[in-house]
């Protein structure tokens, strides 16, 4: 495969996709996923480049990462500066960038998130943080949410209810759910109709005491639920959870990995409740791409942890390189006011959507905050019957039309558009995105124009 200079979006040139595809078969182990149809060669900006030349603006900042886009010269710049002089060290060796990272983390967030340490992933990340809940309080049982991601580490995914947690035999022991905060689908209504998510928790709560031994360390909680469907928390959920959590002795762990610096309209989704965690995990957004994540908590966590020999020293904690991009992705963040213009943007993202439901009977839900929406496709409002083909072609034909706007196909999904592109988006490149969707609506068969 030849190589184009830096001035060229597409990197790997002159390749064969049908011969790249057959060594895919031959030589990439199966990681639970389908593999796109296309290679991708280059990514520039807010958009992916195939090895056949499609340019497709990308509605998911990659793995919902690439919170700035992709290929940000000042990133570019900072990973090139410390992969020539600064990149990994001995783990026990502390560096400038991650000195600079964790002060102005720790500087950016309320009192109470004190400290910081960073790993690579936000399931390392959740893993620790549980870890260190359970060192904590020396108990053991960990409550997650129904429809939560946290990742595919044990006790990460013990807590996990969305998906995989089948085929490996016992899970790790005392992990309890509360129900999903589903508004769209849950059982739990008024008598007007509308979700009482108050009896739902109340309930979940009842359920979980009744299970218990009496050893609960700790909750685990998205703000906005994304792989279950983009569900966002019901205004007062978040603090009634932590409520819940005091009663009980048990610390309240939010996981922002793709909600964190920016993508919700507020600095952290948890801002928008102005609940503050015991534990805030983070990553995804902080690297950009790169992976790096983080755990912040309180000096008090942090010195009963000491007390208690909490140890979760890895290969890959506080590495130079990445912490450096953390830093410089906090720096634009707040410098060139991003946190506002995702606000914004996410005004506009919101209102053409909603605009979108009310030509399409196949929208069934619209929701989200900020740069963050999914939408629902379901066979018809009253049923809300998940419409699985219906969007995956949706889907297929908005990506021939040039956008990648990630469909959650799998059943355990409901069939959700996951929507959050880099919150560097322009007015333009969204409206041009959202013009592409709807056009993927208007020539999709069966998408039941209103």
């Amino acid at each position: 495969m030849s190589q184009k200079n830096n001035d060229n979006p597409i990197l790997y040139t002159d390749v064969n996709q049908e011969e790249l595809q057959a060594k895919t078969s031959k030589y990439l182990l199966n990681y639970g996923t389908k593999f796109n149809k296309d290679v991708i060669c280059g990514s520039r900006g807010l958009y992916v480049y195939t090895a056949s030349g499609h340019k497709v603006l990308d509605f998911t900042s990659g793995q919902m990462s690439c919170l700035l886009g992709h290929g940000h010269p000042e990133i570019i710049q900072t990973i090139t500066d410390h992969a020539a002089s600064l990149d990994h060290l001995f783990s026990g060796m502390v560096s400038p960038p991650v000195i600079s990272l964790g002060e102005r983390l720790c500087d950016l967030l309320p009192t109470g998130l004190d400290k910081a340490f960073f790993l690579s992933t936000g399931g390392e990340s959740n893993e620790a943080a549980i870890k260190m809940a359970k060192v904590y309080t020396g108990k053991f049982e960990i409550v997650g949410l129904g429809g939560s991601w946290h990742g595919v580490t044990a006790q990460a995914l013990g807590a996990q209810y969305h998906f995989g947690r089948k085929g490996q035999g016992p899970l790790m022991p005392g992990m309890l759910m509360l129900p999903s905060p589903n508004a769209y689908r849950s059982i739990f209504r008024r008598a007007d109709g509308s979700y009482d998510w108050e009896t739902e928790m109340e309930y979940g709560w009842r359920m979980i005491d009744m299970q218990s031994c009496g050893s609960l360390a700790a909750c685990i909680v998205e703000c906005i639920q994304s792989s279950a469907g983009m569900h966002v928390l019901p205004p007062g959920y978040l603090g009634a959870l932590k409520r819940e959590c005091e009663k009980r002795g048990m610390l309240l762990i939010i996981d922002e990995a793709q909600t964190g610096v920016g993508r919700c309209g507020d600095l952290m989704a948890f801002n928008h409740e102005g609940v503050v965690p015991d534990i805030l995990t983070l990553s995804k957004t902080l690297g950009n791409g790169l992976p790096l994540s983080a755990v912040v908590t309180s000096d008090e966590i942090e010195r009963v942890c000491i007390e208690g020999d909490f140890c979760f020293y890895t290969t890959h904690v506080n590495d130079p390189l990445p912490a450096a991009v953390g830093d410089k992705v906090l720096e634009i963040v707040v410098r060139d006011g991003l946190v506002e213009h995702s606000c914004a943007m996410g005004k506009i993202l919101h209102d053409r959507l909603n605009a979108l439901k009310e030509k399409y009977g196949c929208i069934g839900d619209v929701r989200g905050r900020g740069l963050m929406a999914g939408v629902e496709i379901v066979e018809d409002r009253e049923t809300k019957t998940p419409a699985l083909a219906l969007g995956k072609a949706i889907g297929d034909r908005a990506y021939d039309l040039g956008l990648w706007a990630n469909l959650s196909s799998h059943p355990s999904f409901g069939g959700a558009f996951r929507i959050a592109p880099p919150i560097t988006i322009t007015e333009d490149q969204l409206v041009s995105g959202l013009d592409i969707l709807e056009d993927a609506f208007a020539t999709t068969p069966g998408t039941i124009p209103v």
